[in-house]
């Protein structure tokens, strides 16, 4: 695949616009894109950067990270601060993210979105309030292993970094989730299956498939 090199300021306004001429795939009246990457990555950033453009553009839109939907320790840390296998399929609260933020953006849903759940610092319930996201507004969730779930996204856009990059950019006490990537890219290959490519092994200079 030819990947065309483009700055992150300009990919940015490129996916607003890109979003400003899409329709819901269910025809309900609301977007929701994800940007799926390991946190090296850093697909919350893409996701602020559309966010900001989709905004003096005069589109609504709601950046939530899944950091704010993990289980709470007792779960997430069952078998250890470094079991990547429960890093990979039991850290996240999927069911909570149907229930709190694809739900309410599905056809016939009220828009209101909570914008997260639990607080890892605390082991604690955030008690954040709810979010009303308009009808035409854009749902931007981001974080890693996005393309498993079979959420359902009206665009995915999927951050990819070689695994050299991957390793040099993640700090060393948190190497042991490198396994879990690398199942993820064999069991979803998330690079075939995005509708659009970031690739960001250096952060100054990303390359996309636009």
């Amino acid at each position: 695949m030819r990947l065309e090199a483009i700055t992150w300021d300009r990919l940015g306004d490129l996916l607003a616009e890109r979003l400003l001429d899409l329709e819901p795939a269910d025809g309900g009246d609301r977007l929701r894109v994800a940007f799926d990457g390991a946190p090296a990555a850093r697909p919350g950033e893409l996701a602020r950067r559309v966010g900001e453009a989709l905004r003096v553009r005069g589109r609504p839109s709601l950046v939530i990270g899944t950091e704010g939907y993990l289980r709470p320790a007792s779960l997430r840390l069952e078998y250890g601060h470094r079991d990547a296998e429960s890093y990979y399929s039991g850290w996240y609260d999927t069911g909570a993210l149907w229930r709190e933020v694809f739900d309410p953006l599905a056809p016939g849903g009220d828009g209101r979105v909570l914008p997260d759940l639990w607080d890892p610092v605390t082991d604690r319930a955030t008690r954040s309030p709810y979010v009303h996201l308009p009808p035409g507004g854009v749902l931007l969730l981001h974080g890693p292993f996005l393309l498993r779930h079979w959420f359902p996204l009206d665009l995915s856009v999927h951050l990819v970094l070689t695994p050299g990059a991957l390793r040099r950019r993640t700090p060393d006490s948190e190497h042991w989730t490198l396994p879990a990537f690398e199942r993820y890219e064999e069991e979803a290959d998330p690079s075939a299956t995005a509708d659009v490519l970031v690739r960001a092994d250096d952060p100054r200079h990303p390359a996309w498939n636009g």
